[in-house]
Order: C-alpha cells, then sequence, then structure tokens
C-alpha cells in the first residue's frame, strides 16, 4: 500500500497503519467516485458486478476500472468480493472449470496491482436481513435482522417443508400467529426483503430459485461444507502466493444457519480452524466485527490478538443486540462493540509487524439527505463517511496514544 496521507503528520515515522477506503458498486453506483474522494479515502473497494459470477474477470475489464479510480485521484488495492460460485461450493457439476477461472481472474488481478481480494463462503444467500428501512426515532435507517420475521418467510411465504422440523408445535403456532397479525405492507416488506439481491447486483432471488438452490445442499452439512473451503483453498492459494495477492475471507452474517445451510465461519473455534487448515501466507481474514459481534460469545480483541498477523482487510462496523438473535446496525462507536479497544489492538498489532493494513466503514446509517437518495442498502454516502470521519479520528488518537 501507498503512504496514506496522514504518515505527515508523524515525524520519524514512514506510514500510517490503516489505509482508509469505502465500498464502491461500480459506475452503477448512486454515489459517484468524487463524493468518496472529497471524504479524504485512499482508496475503493470495488468488484465487477456486471460479470457473471464464476466468469474470467477480462484483463480489458479489469484495465478500465482501475483507470475510473485513478482518475478520480485514489487507488483500487482490494477486491470485495470475487464470488465463489456455488458449484465450487457444493462440489458438484462444472466446480473445477470454475475453479480454473478463479486462478485466473486472480492472475489479471495481480498483473493491476490489486493486493487483496475478498470473498465469502456462505451458501446461496449473502448477508440477511428482514428490515432495511427501520427507523429510528431520529428519524434515521439502520438495517434489522428478526428472527421471528425470518421465521415468517421460511414457513408461511418460502414454504420451506424442513422449515417446521426447527421449531416446536408452540412456536409455530405463534408465529402463525404472529404473521397472520402483520398487515399486507409488512408481509410484502419482508418478502422483498428476504429477496434481496447480492450486493451490487438488481436481479433478486425468487422463491423457486430458492428452494432450487437448496436441494443443491441435500447431505452437505457443516463438515462437508468446511472440507469444500479447505480444498477450494488448497486449490487457489498457491496461486495467491505466486502473484502476491492476499486472500480474504468474510464472516458469516448473520453467524448462524439460515434456511437450514450451514454457515462455517461463525466463531473463533471456526476461524481457528481454518487458519490451521490452511496456513498459506495467503490465506487470511475480512475481519468484520459486527458479523462477529452478533455472537455474543465472540471475543473480539481475544480474536485479533490470535491471528490479527492473518487479517488482510478490516470492515469496522457496529450492531447492538436484542434476545437470542436479533440486532441491528448502530453507529460506528455506539454497539456492542467496544471500537477503541478493536481499533487499539489493531494499530498495536500493524505497529508491531510495520505493515499497513486497508478498512472501510461499513453499513451506515440512512440519514440527513441521504434519506430521499435511493442507494445499495446499507451504503447511503452520508451515514458511511460519518463512520469513516470517527473511525479516522480515534484511530489518529490511538496511534499517538501508542506513540507517547
Amino acid at each position: 500500500m501507498n503512504k496514506t496521507k496522514l504518515s505527515t503528520q508523524f515525524e520519524g515515522n514512514s506510514y500510517f497503519p490503516l489505509q482508509y477506503t469505502m465500498r464502491w458498486f461500480g459506475p452503477s453506483d448512486p454515489v459517484p467516485l468524487s463524493f468518496l474522494a472529497q471524504a479524504g479515502c485512499d482508496g475503493v473497494v470495488t468488484a465487477l458486478h456486471d460479470i457473471p459470477i464464476g466468469a474470467i474477470w477480462s484483463r480489458a475489464a479489469i484495465k478500465n476500472r482501475k483507470a475510473l479510480i485513478e482518475a478520480a485521484g485514489m487507488e483500487w488495492k482490494v477486491v470485495e468480493s470475487l464470488p465463489v460460485h456455488e458449484q465450487i461450493k457444493t462440489r458438484k457439476g462444472d466446480f473445477k472449470a470454475y475453479i480454473s477461472a478463479y486462478k485466473e481472474s486472480l492472475r489479471h488481478l495481480a498483473e493491476a496491482g490489486v493486493e487483496v481480494v475478498t470473498y465469502n463462503f456462505m451458501p446461496v444467500m449473502d448477508w440477511v436481513r428482514t428490515n432495511l428501512s427501520f427507523t429510528l426515532p431520529t428519524g434515521a435507517k439502520a438495517l434489522r435482522y428478526s428472527h421471528k420475521d425470518y421465521a415468517v418467510f421460511e414457513l408461511f411465504q418460502l414454504q420451506r417443508s424442513a422449515a417446521r422440523d426447527k421449531y416446536s408445535a408452540e412456536e409455530i403456532r405463534n408465529l402463525e400467529s404472529h404473521y397472520h397479525s402483520l398487515g399486507q405492507d409488512k408481509k410484502n416488506q419482508i418478502l422483498q426483503t428476504a429477496l434481496l439481491a447480492l450486493p451490487g447486483s438488481d436481479e433478486a432471488f425468487t422463491p423457486e430459485l430458492i428452494k432450487h438452490q437448496l436441494a443443491t445442499y441435500h447431505n452437505i452439512d457443516r463438515q462437508q461444507l468446511k472440507s469444500h473451503l479447505y480444498a477450494f483453498l488448497a486449490e487457489i492459494c498457491p496461486v495467491a502466493e505466486e502473484v502476491g495477492i492476499k486472500l480474504a475471507i468474510h464472516p458469516d452474517d448473520p453467524p448462524f444457519s439460515v434456511l437450514g445451510l450451514p454457515r462455517i465461519l461463525s466463531s473463533a473455534e471456526d476461524i481457528k480452524a481454518l487458519l490451521e487448515a490452511v496456513p498459506s501466507t495467503a490465506n487470511g481474514l475480512c475481519f468484520c466485527t459486527g458479523s462477529l459481534a452478533v455472537r455474543p460469545e465472540n471475543n473480539l480483541i481475544k480474536m485479533l490478538q490470535d491471528w490479527g498477523h492473518r487479517v488482510h482487510f478490516l470492515h469496522l462496523r457496529n450492531i447492538q443486540r436484542s434476545h437470542k438473535y436479533d440486532f441491528m446496525e448502530a453507529p460506528h462507536l455506539d454497539g456492542v462493540v467496544d471500537m477503541y479497544d478493536v481499533v487499539k489492538e489493531i494499530v498495536g498489532c500493524l505497529k508491531r509487524e510495520n505493515r499497513q493494513l486497508p478498512m472501510r466503514p461499513d453499513h451506515g446509517h440512512q440519514i440527513l439527505d441521504d434519506l430521499n437518495r435511493k442507494s445499495y442498502p446499507g451504503y447511503a454516502v452520508i451515514g458511511r463517511l460519518k463512520g469513516l470521519a470517527e473511525i479516522r479520528g480515534l484511530s489518529l488518537a490511538v496511534w499517538r496514544e501508542l506513540e507517547a
């Protein structure tokens, strides 16, 4: 990574350990690159969302995207995400061809100067919420997950037959009563949110497509899916090492089973198993504080102490928990994540290792003028810029504290 703009403020130090970035969904993103540059971003995190999942990212397409970002005065060092095809996750069909294509895309990205490639191994669904615009007392809007509402979706809207095995007879009666108490607008909102397209895409799921994809995971449990991930990494890590790319896997969001599908990167034990099973220096984490914090037993500081040297990318976000599974996106400095302790641990680790790490704020609230603007859910610009400013100030103070 290039030296950041803050480095000149510290005599005797050649670098500032965090590189500040924002996610950008490409030319169709309602947030222009100029806004991110004005906010003081060093770089942009993006992906080629228009390319079908599993297809090779061509040199020309990568070059064009890089030119757009550099023309705005920023760098493109982190891809988020290079999607893993479902047939790789299930190891069915043409999975070998898709792995070969993945390797080729890694080579092309490395040639263009990309250093980190983020991906996830969540089956079928990416991150899941039940409300994309939950209104707070201030009028701001936040992403929210309600386990009761998601149960309504899978039981009575998707009508997933195996879902009834998850709940007791009493729970099903209560959920059915809850479903019938909802107005049609609320029912539609739950359904549309559950069928939300993957980030960067406008093509939503359908109930039929979800059911079809769920069927492909028949007889694939957590241990089997883990073995598929490890096999995938055993194939691509040598290529990543060869071309100088770091692979950063995003944890499960939310970190528990959804629609009966296995989730395999939800806890400290899962992280330890992954990094020990594939010890390649290319194999590392996208450490998302919000995703991991949904589970109260996840000790973020201990995770960073144990595996900070294998963290290749940071998502700094915060959440508020309620009940066992329910959570909502919170302001970056005001939630269950002690952001001061997290940033202090991260900056201290980077200082000891004399390296930089790209980070971005994630899932800001929809506030101010963005309340009247269309944006990808969780990616309105002003709420994220608020988070970026808060984290920049916090990290600067932590750095000065460690240097004292």
